[in-house]
């Protein structure tokens, strides 16, 4: 069994972060194509569904793979904004990653899946990540806005698993966020994801987008800790990994922000999806100027001593900064104190 911190929030040495802090490099870059999204999730970062104005050509996209190239980049994460799998130069954007021998892994609903592409997402070796919140439909269906949901991203794990998902060269996850409407059936999801070898990606929701239109999603930090605690001991007892339960993901830990960045579908680049600030536009400076200038960015690389608060003096903060969205969005200061935390100490 491999324990999922391997896969997630340490899948770089401090060795690799420290080089490439030093030199505003990039590890990983999360790369949006658009904001085109089939379904109207309730929860949402993004509010998908049509494409933005003005969004990034394909020769645009490809010039920013080059530049993240010459920045040191080993993995590219292909979001989409809305769902990549509708984006119609997808396998051409896939293929000019490959090409730069870079790692590719994509974010998907599933919905477009067919056993065709799946095959061909499996000979290219890219990992995929299934946005799965529920196994009941009726659940799934309301988060995902859409009816048949539930259906239809069953229909594209089932072509992943055809096509020969998961496997050590071909990593299979499912991304879950944590609301009050799948709360209590997330022990058994995480069990059904680690017996089919899948990685369960779980974490707390970043209150922005459509979320803040839903207060019906959001759970109590004590609520998300208890959840966490469980899920820490059913990975120890029932499958032999071990961790020690903080937020925001199960499993791991936020580093991103000393090695990566978020590239939007009209060329924005953020820090990441949840601090929706822009530390410039790459259709106006390179790459490489923006890391190596921007306020929000040098910040954000120097977390461990431009942090705030309780965060700042917290006995984990060698290795955990909790989430800068959720302290983003709840605060309007990336470098506050994560508010959602339960590991804060009462003043």
């Amino acid at each position: 069994m491999t324990c999922l911190g391997d896969q997630l929030g340490m899948e770089f040495s401090p060795e690799e972060i420290a080089w490439c802090r030093k030199r505003n490099g990039l590890l990983s870059l999360e790369l949006e194509l658009s904001r085109v999204c089939n379904l109207r999730c309730v929860y949402c970062y993004a509010s998908s569904g049509t494409a933005l104005e003005n969004e990034l050509s394909l020769d645009e996209i490809f010039d920013v793979i080059g530049q993240a190239k010459e920045l040191g980049v080993k993995k590219i994460i292909v979001l989409g904004g809305g769902e990549p799998l509708l984006y119609p130069h997808l396998f051409e954007v896939i293929d000019e990653i490959l090409s730069e021998k870079i790692v590719v892994d994509l974010f998907t609903n599933g919905l477009c899946l067919t056993g065709e592409m799946a095959e061909e997402l499996y000979r290219r070796g890219v990992g995929v990540i299934l946005k799965m919140n529920s196994r009941k439909a009726e659940v799934q269906d309301y988060l995902a806005g859409k009816d048949g949901a539930f259906a239809a991203i069953n229909r594209g794990l089932e072509a992943l698993q055809e096509a020969g998902y998961p496997d050590m060269e071909h990593p299979l996850g499912v991304e879950t966020i944590i609301c009050n409407q799948n709360y209590d059936e997330l022990p058994d999801l995480w069990r059904w994801a680690r017996r089919l070898g899948i990685v369960p990606y779980v974490e707390a929701m970043t209150m922005q987008g459509r979320a803040t239109e839903h207060d019906d999603l959001e759970v109590e930090p004590a609520m998300v800790k208890a959840l966490f605690e469980e899920l820490s001991r059913i990975d120890r007892e029932e499958f032999g990994c071990t961790w020690n339960p903080h937020p925001p993901l199960v499993a791991s830990q936020c580093a991103r922000h000393e090695y990566s960045c978020t590239v939007t579908a009209v060329g924005e680049v953020h820090p990441c999806p949840g601090v929706s600030v822009a530390a410039g536009n790459i259709r106006e400076r390179k790459l490489a100027d923006i890391l190596k200038d921007s306020q929000v960015i040098r910040e954000l690389r120097n977390i461990r001593t431009t942090i705030k608060g309780q965060c700042a003096t917290c006995d984990i903060s060698d290795h955990c900064y909790g989430c800068r969205g959720h302290a983003y969005q709840v605060t309007g200061d990336y470098l506050a104190e994560d508010p959602l935390c339960w590991l804060k100490k009462d003043s």
